[in-house]
């Protein structure tokens, strides 16, 4: 059965995954989560065990003298002294087991390269040439060298049933690999504050068949159709007149700036702002008419365009499939 996310995303949503892990990354880093918890937890009740033993059988009683008072016992000492170490060694064994299958040395060169920015995700496949924003796909059972990157500030990418988290440093690339043991959409997030929307800065990856991943990604290769309505048409012009071009890349036009995502396919994804909305036409005429009152914050500015503007834009946008 698919694996699917719903909207909007609740927090508690997003940390509860980690329960469910869908990788074999994931699966070492929850594996060790049992192991450390039903060890603590022994820890815990032989302590408290001994701690009320104690209370109950040498609690103080009318008449008693008091107990004898013994300077030392050197076998108790060594012995609750190599107890202890013995637990972190074994804790120590354990977390550096998982440490290298959770996160094994990257790849010479990475299939993804995932930039973080104030308040979305860029993914770039190398290999390829495809740029996304805010949706990454992966074929599934195939392990993915990614280097995350941040164009700003501090962020942090984590897939909780795919991956650890990781931070996105400004000039300081990082390194993970993700993975997934079957098909489904697994929701991503920004878990480092990093700004007024930082709430909003989710991502989805969507794990699929390795022949179902070649179409995605040839799809996304290819340039954007040309519009052949009048209103559509005319969204084109509108985009290409205005400081639109100075932040968006759209294969085949003249826009190919970077500040913002990549337009090229915008049709085809999934949601809006990050996962703010649902991609449908009346969420992204709401977001065209004033992305700030959709997204307090987001970096896009309102061009005060008028209601015949905006649904010539979205007649545009809508044939960016």
């Amino acid at each position: 059965m698919e694996h699917s996310v719903a909207f909007p995303f609740l927090p508690i949503g997003t940390v509860l995954r980690v329960f469910a892990p869908d990788s074999p990354q994931a699966h070492s880093i929850f594996n060790l989560g049992i192991v450390v918890t039903i060890i603590l937890g022994t820890i815990f009740v032989l302590v408290g065990g001994a701690i009320v033993y104690a209370l109950m059988r040498f609690r103080w009683r009318e008449g008693e003298p008091d107990p004898d008072q013994l300077a030392g016992n050197k076998t108790v000492e060594i012995i609750w002294t190599l107890i202890p170490c013995a637990i972190v060694l074994a804790l120590f064994l354990l977390t550096a087991r998982t440490m290298g299958r959770s996160d094994p040395a990257p790849a010479p060169e990475p299939d993804l390269v995932v930039t973080g920015h104030q308040w979305w995700w860029e993914a770039r496949y190398p290999k390829s040439g495809a740029v996304v924003a805010n949706e990454i796909h992966i074929p599934v059972g195939n392990a993915f060298s990614v280097r995350l990157d941040s164009a700003d500030v501090l962020h942090e990418f984590w897939v909780p049933e795919l991956a650890r988290k990781i931070t996105a440093v400004p000039g300081h690339p990082n390194h993970l690999w993700i993975e997934a043991d079957k098909p489904g959409t697994y929701l991503g997030v920004c878990s480092e504050f990093c700004g007024t929307e930082h709430a909003w800065m989710h991502f989805l990856v969507i794990a699929q068949s390795q022949a179902e991943f070649d179409a995605w990604q040839k799809a996304q290769l290819a340039p954007a159709a040309t519009p052949v309505g009048d209103s559509a048409a005319k969204g084109l012009a509108l985009f290409q007149q205005t400081s639109c071009v100075n932040c968006h890349a759209i294969n085949g036009t003249s826009a190919n700036a970077g500040v913002g995502p990549d337009l090229t396919h915008f049709a085809s994804r999934r949601q809006l702002g990050a996962g703010i909305a649902e991609n449908t036409r009346a969420n992204l005429h709401r977001w065209l008419k004033d992305p700030q009152q959709v997204k307090p914050g987001v970096k896009m500015p309102d061009f005060k365009f008028t209601d015949e503007q905006v649904t010539q834009l979205v007649d545009y946008f809508e044939t960016l499939k």
